[in-house]
């Protein structure tokens, strides 16, 4: 199975856990996901004062500037796996 497909099936079983992961750990899955889709976060689409939880997302994206899209990619599916492991997968 390629890197891609692991990735991929790793966001699908994302959609499957038994119970939400905390605010912190969907933080660091957005970041991962983000990172390895799009790439490094542009400062200029930082969202507004008020937009609390966009400003969160965003600069979690934003402070892995650099990862390249294979290392998100693989830190984003052994975060899926250690949520599965912690919590479980729906039946």
């Amino acid at each position: 199975m390629s890197l891609q497909e692991k990735f991929d099936q790793a966001a699908a079983n994302v959609k499957n856990l038994k119970a939400l992961p905390t605010y912190a750990q969907l933080l660091n899955l957005y970041a991962h996901f983000k990172q390895a889709t799009v790439g490094d976060a542009d400062p200029a689409n930082r969202p507004g004062l008020l937009d609390l939880k966009g400003k969160a997302k965003f600069d979690a994206w934003h402070k892995l500037a650099g990862t390249s899209k294979e290392d998100a990619q693989k830190a984003y599916i052994e975060i899926v796996e250690g949520l599965i492991a912690s919590i479980g997968l729906k039946e």
